[in-house]
């Protein structure tokens, strides 16, 4: 996408449906959306739009909901707030923009990243003081599977149905690992603060809930 137009691999591919999960270069990934919804507009498509948890992180004080307003102070979030407003005007069969909270699996980054630190005695920063939410790389996988064949259009929270502190997550999955890492207390603020996307309006059926016991022992 840094190199080359998307509309090229676009108009040859002739999707139905489009999964985006791009990383890398904002400016880039921007073009490649606008690309993206020029395809949409002109073709019988619809995309699913993997967003996050970080376009409410200039709200602290609650968990955040579907229909909440966006409102980010990261650089990260603003920039999957722009995507989100520019789907937000597209008629409402043609998108859905699914919020991620933190991904974990047997082999996810984030659980190699942990393991890498503890190999080499790095410090593994956490945070006592953030709430989130989180899932696993499987469930996301299925609850994608269902979006895509239950033809469903909107806002979804696809993160677990309960919440816990970062650092005691990480404290969890590092016992799971029978690993005794080196942990770093970060904060941010002396207070609680949520950075955790709950599903309410778009429930999903209960098999394809999660729950953040599940999510430890899926490692």
């Amino acid at each position: 996408m840094e190199t080359e137009s998307v509309s090229f691999l676009l108009e040859n591919l002739k999707p139905s449906i489009i999964i985006s999960c791009l990383r890398g270069d904002f400016n880039a990934q921007l073009y490649a959306h606008q690309e993206i919804i020029q395809y949409l507009s002109k073709q019988k498509c619809r995309l699913i739009f993997l967003s996050s948890a970080n376009v409410f992180d200039a709200f602290t004080n609650f968990p955040s909901y579907e229909y909440d307003k966006s409102l980010s102070v990261s650089i990260y979030g603003k920039f999957k707030i722009k995507i989100e407003n520019a789907l937000l005007k597209l008629p409402p069969e043609k998108y859905v923009i699914a919020r991620l909270p933190m991904v974990f699996g047997t082999n996810a980054p984030r659980i190699k990243t942990l393991e890498q630190q503890f190999l080499l005695q790095d410090p593994i920063e956490v945070f006592p003081n953030v709430i989130i939410n989180a899932t696993t790389q499987n469930k996301l996988s299925q609850q994608i599977h269902y979006i895509i064949n239950q033809n469903k259009t909107g806002i979804f929270h696809l993160g677990s149905s309960d919440l816990i502190h970062h650092k005691e997550l990480i404290e969890e999955f590092c016992n799971k690992l029978s690993l005794k890492p080196i942990l770093k207390n970060v904060y941010d603020t002396n207070k609680d603060r949520y950075l955790a996307v709950l599903p309410k309006d778009n429930l999903l059926p209960e098999n394809l809930q999660i729950t953040i016991k599940e999510v430890i022992n899926s490692l």
